[in-house]
């Protein structure tokens, strides 16, 4: 959840500690903090809130020491304050780290550590990291990080230097992210890429229980026992311009902008007269007794839109699962069983937990995701990734309608794998092909959505409702505007409503109306009815040719198979929930209490 760097090399480590964090603020954010190994001992500095306030205090004076690590903390345990941040030191000041994880046996550790005299200062589960370092160091900081690792339970990112080394970063990890890279002159890493790619596009992904050593131009790498692994960098085709705003005021508009592109690019050599997804090609449906959608969030809306093209498609049973719940729950997953798991960062610790245990229950694992070398796709059989790019703001947009897009495509491929005639099959190929010119003319409906979010100007709650695939629509438009504005918002089935939840419509509630699936629209329709007739303000948004003269604020998308309706349906709603969040003064890309990479359970 946290983000980390750290550098060693022939020049002061600070401007690659600070831009890397600030490239990472979207990861954690309530406090920040370095340690510069200089040869009188390990300076650090800490700062509670923003990380502005560590750069005021680091202005104050120059700092050019040549290693150190740095790191931006959403808080797990314990509150945001000047002794919870990090980095964590020992008592006379030798060693430092950076954690990201959680550490689920700390207390036992801290309990052992202090019985040793050991004196804690925070209320972190790092803290013991750097004390038992500190308890087996004896010179050598490999031996002593194999035996602190052997303790730890949980996840961990970490980063560790030490003042009789100055030169040297040590690195371990365990269902954390971290990312390695080097010039010829400085070796540095990361928790994610976006820190690295001002300095370097070839990037080395740490596997759980690695180890690496990092000095200027040289990492190596070794596992769990020690051993030096052999590695190949991978190229990462980004650019530091993909991390900028280009003009936009916030990067969640710059990246609901870009969806034309990026669903362009999801769709490249992925469609001609049928699905091109050589991926899947060997995958012998007839072995498949069911399948499991997987995934947390913003990624589980995605996973719910796909369950319903299979169950339209497919004769298999297919379930969709929050990853927190499928992990915990008694799912007869076998070797006949098909699990599909979806996720931006590729890092989500739940979705990561789930994937693995159903690797050792012999199912077949197919990921959807969105960085390339995460860890989910490094352990599926299978990744069909999406090409959003790098996604900065907190809240999903451009990830979520390309995992739409993709996976409306992997389920016409397990149809085509299945032998099933999917009915009007050519007219929504075409109309796949079609999603970036449909998604352009979408954001050209901004500033009718601009004025309808002007609504909930004065109000503290707002009502999501649909049908079949407007369901899903309004799970991901309520879960939106919840993100980013603070707003209460809650998504209904519409026929539903009737059956409690219209107890809640009064004058002046707003409702968002989805009715753009043709079949049932006339009954969304009277539900919005029953609304209005309870003085509901109510948007709709529709399809082609559906109408009813009662709703004074209608909104059409275009004419498109009813099974991608969701997508340009979805624009207006990001649209809706971003001018709602500016309208009432809210931080668009860094919503309270949240991180953009959830890594710990």
């Amino acid at each position: 959840m946290c983000g980390i760097t750290a550098f060693t090399g022939q020049e002061p480590a600070l401007p690659f500690l600070l831009q890397g964090l600030e490239k990472l603020e979207y990861r954690g954010y309530d406090s920040a903090g370095v340690s510069l190994v200089d040869p009188e001992g390990i300076i650090t500095k800490k700062a509670k809130g923003k990380l502005e306030a560590l750069k005021e205090e680091l202005n104050k004076e120059m700092y050019l020491q040549q290693a150190g690590i740095g790191h931006t903390r959403w808080a797990t345990h314990g509150i945001p304050s000047h002794l919870n941040s990090h980095p964590h030191i020992n008592a006379d000041n030798t060693i430092s780290i950076v954690h990201n994880g959680i550490i689920e046996n700390y207390q036992s550790i801290k309990e052992g550590l202090e019985m040793q005299e050991y004196t804690f200062h925070s209320q972190t589960d790092s803290e013991v990291i750097v004390h038992l370092l500190d308890y087996y160091y004896d010179g050598d900081m490999i031996k002593a990080l194999k035996k602190v690792t052997s303790y730890l339970e949980g996840s961990y990112a970490l980063c560790v230097t030490t003042l009789d080394e100055p030169d040297t970063i040590y690195v371990a990890k365990k269902e954390s992210p971290m990312i390695l890279g080097k010039t010829d002159t400085a070796a540095f890493c990361a928790s994610d890429i976006p820190a690295l790619i001002a300095y370097t596009k070839e990037i080395i992904a740490l596997e759980d229980q690695q180890m690496a050593i990092l000095k200027p131009g040289k990492i190596q790498v070794l596992d769990q026992e020690g051993n030096k692994v052999d590695v190949q960098p991978v190229f990462v085709p980004y650019d530091l311009e993909a991390a900028q705003k280009n003009g936009y005021e916030t990067f969640m508009e710059k990246e609901i902008a870009e969806q034309p592109f990026v669903i362009k690019e999801t769709l490249r050599s992925r469609i001609e007269d049928h699905i091109l997804m050589p991926e899947l090609d060997d995958l012998a449906m007839e072995d498949i007794h069911a399948i499991y959608m997987i995934a947390c969030g913003t990624a589980y809306h995605a996973s719910l839109y796909a369950q319903y093209l299979g169950r339209e498609w497919l004769s298999i049973p297919i379930q969709c699962v929050p990853a927190s719940e499928f992990r915990y729950g008694n799912y007869p997953v076998d070797e006949h069983s098909l699990c599909l798991f979806v996720s931006q960062s590729g890092e989500t610790a739940d979705t990561l937990a789930a994937l693995k245990a159903c690797k050792k229950k012999n199912a077949k694992t197919i990921a959807v995701c969105n960085v390339l070398d995460s860890s989910i796709s490094r352990i599926a059989d299978t990744t069909l990734y999406t090409c959003a790019g790098p996604e900065i703001a907190v809240a999903s947009t451009k990830a979520y309608t390309t995992q739409l897009t993709l996976l409306a495509c992997i389920m016409l491929k397990l149809a085509e794998l299945a032998k099933v005639e999917v009915n009007g099959y050519d007219q929504l190929l075409h109309d796949v092909k079609a999603l970036p010119e449909t998604i352009e003319s979408m954001l050209g409906m901004e500033e009718q959505m601009k004025e309808y979010a002007s609504f909930l100007k004065e109000q503290h709650d707002a009502y999501f409702i649909g049908r079949q695939l407007d369901y899903v629509s309004v799970l991901e438009g309520a879960l939106k505007l919840k993100e980013i504005s603070y707003v209460h918002a809650d998504a209904y089935y519409a026929g539903e409503l009737k059956h409690g939840p219209i107890a809640l419509i009064e004058e002046g509630t707003v409702v968002i109306a989805l009715a753009t699936q043709k079949d049932v629209a006339s009954k969304t329709i009277s539900n919005i009815e029953e609304t209005i007739a309870r003085g509901a303000n109510v948007i709709l948004i529709k399809a082609k040719g559906v109408h009813s003269d009662k709703i004074a604020h209608q909104i059409e998308i275009p004419d498109i198979h009813p099974y991608l309706a969701c997508l340009p349906a979805t624009i207006l709603l990001q649209q809706f929930a971003l001018w709602s969040a500016k309208e009432k003064g809210c931080n668009v890309d860094q919503p309270r209490n949240l991180a953009k990479s959830v890594t710990v359970e």
